[in-house]
């Protein structure tokens, strides 16, 4: 952030009394209260669907969630003189949700259950996206996780992280392979890939975690909704699920509470429990080490790597015993759909 993109709250109808600098944007003290100006990759189709979607989610009056403030000539969207695109939004001070209180994760997937009931929109809205396709997604990382796999075998001399990775890769590899072949077989009839019913598309927040929850002294505030998209609403009660086991070393309660607080709300049919099952089932953490190794310098390789590789095989055992007992019915619930 820099002095030109203060310079863009000129062209807002608000009156700054202060700013400062926040987690890569500008936090503003202003007469309408506080609000944050922030970077946008995104185009303005996408960024119209973020505002439908909020306005939504605000007009339902459920849950408090960030709301994008328009420039004086009506544009969601302002650009500073080098063309880089900037969005203004309201915002809250407040605490991140902590994930070391179950409470407050239960409450965390709680407002989630909530959030997906506002979270349509009419299927003939313009620039709708493509509904996301879980089995494409699985696809696409196999493909780099197979060439990265060649990468190391060719490779000569390796550091101690590759030679783990290359240890477990076939592991894993294996794994991916299996789970993105079962899923294919159900592609077709799952809610994931219709994307919408009747005259509705559902989206989801795309990054729904702990960092985007915040609380304030009026209550609980969702924000950054940039990578919402139209899915089935399980993607983002995969994304919380799996990022708070990790941290839980998969506990099979801690799971079964989630699962409990999001039903309270919203139950899930037959097939978006399938959904979830196999989103949680394939080894994305895997992909996502094996990804940022890939993608970055390899002359020196932070010890970093080398600890969540450890801690991704260290929790394997546990993981599949949390999806064996968490799910134990799902070969059930799919002979029956």
């Amino acid at each position: 952030m820099n002095d030109r993109a203060v310079e863009l709250l000129e062209q807002y109808e608000i009156e700054v009394t202060r700013t400062r600098k926040g987690r890569g944007a500008i936090v503003c003290d202003t007469d309408q209260g506080c609000l944050i100006l922030k970077e946008y990759t995104g185009n303005a189709e996408k960024i119209d669907i973020q505002n439908r979607l909020l306005r939504g989610i605000s007009e339902k009056g459920m849950i408090q969630t960030e709301q994008i403030v328009p420039a004086r000539d009506g544009s969601l969207l302002v650009r500073d003189s080098d063309g880089i695109g900037y969005v203004l939004k309201t915002w809250l001070e407040g605490r991140e949700c902590n994930i070391y209180d179950h409470s407050e994760c239960s409450l965390a997937v709680c407002l989630l259950a909530q959030l997906h009931q506002c979270m349509e929109l009419p299927a003939d809205t313009p620039g709708l996206p493509a509904p996301f396709s879980p089995a494409k997604e699985y696809e696409k990382h196999n493909r780099e996780l197979k060439r990265v796999r060649k990468y190391l075998k060719q490779k000569g001399q390796k550091s101690w992280f590759e030679i783990s990775l290359l240890n477990a890769f076939d592991f894993f590899w294996e794994q991916a392979q299996a789970v993105t072949e079962e899923w294919k077989e159900y592609d077709n009839q799952t809610e994931a890939t219709a994307g919408s019913e009747g005259n509705g598309v559902t989206f989801c927040h795309g990054d729904y975690q702990y960092h985007n929850i915040l609380k304030g002294n009026n209550g609980w505030f969702l924000v950054n909704f940039e990578k919402c998209l139209p899915d089935n609403p399980v993607r983002d009660l995969y994304l919380l699920m799996r990022k708070l086991l990790e941290k839980g070393n998969w506990s099979v309660s801690l799971g079964s509470e989630l699962l409990a607080a999001y039903e309270k709300e919203s139950p899930l049919s037959a097939m978006s429990r399938i959904d979830l099952y196999y989103r949680l089932a394939y080894p994305e953490k895997f992909w996502k080490i094996v990804n940022f190794y890939y993608n970055s310098g390899k002359a020196w390789i932070p010890g970093r790597n080398q600890e969540k590789l450890e801690k991704l095989i260290a929790q394997e055992k546990e993981k599949q015993h949390f999806l064996d007992e968490v799910f134990r019915n799902v070969s059930h619930m799919r002979s029956k759909e």
